[in-house]
């Protein structure tokens, strides 16, 4: 098999280059680049700054995505998740974490507060059209399977 790899390039305001933790890792970890320690509390939200900016090739997006032990063992997530960064956008990656927990969650220098995963984009063409063609499914949304509970 094939190994793809991307030469992102990109500028750092603190110490923390982003990193994988293992050789098939998806994400990348993305580090807190904060001055002194931010508490978020229960029910609250706060965008943390990583101290990188990135450039992203033409084609690619980034998906800003949430680390599962951070929510597992503390309830934390991002708000809006996964988050886009978009190939022409240059400034400094933050995230918006948010404490779904119940405790308030202290965000220290250096923590791991997300992963960066690199997508393909396809751009659509949009065709006005009078009619679309039917399915089985047709307009049915949420739920309408009955399969949920």
């Amino acid at each position: 098999m094939n190994e793809v790899n991307k030469k992102i390039k990109v500028k750092i305001k603190g110490e923390f280059v982003p990193r994988y933790q293992s050789k098939e890792a998806a994400g990348c970890d993305l580090f807190a680049c904060v001055d002194e320690h931010v508490v978020i509390e229960p029910g609250d939200f706060c965008a943390i700054p990583t101290g990188i900016r990135l450039e992203i090739p033409k084609g690619y997006e980034a998906q800003v995505r949430p680390r599962s032990g951070l929510a597992m063992k503390n309830g934390i997530g991002i708000l809006n998740s996964p988050g886009t960064i978009d190939a022409d956008y240059r400034g400094e990656i933050k995230v918006i974490l948010f404490n779904f927990g119940k405790q308030p969650f202290t965000i220290r220098r250096g923590d791991r507060i997300a992963q960066l995963v690199f997508i393909h984009v396809t751009r659509a063409e949009f065709v006005p059209a009078k009619q679309l063609r039917s399915t089985k499914r047709g307009s049915g949304g949420f739920g309408h399977t009955g399969r949920g509970r």
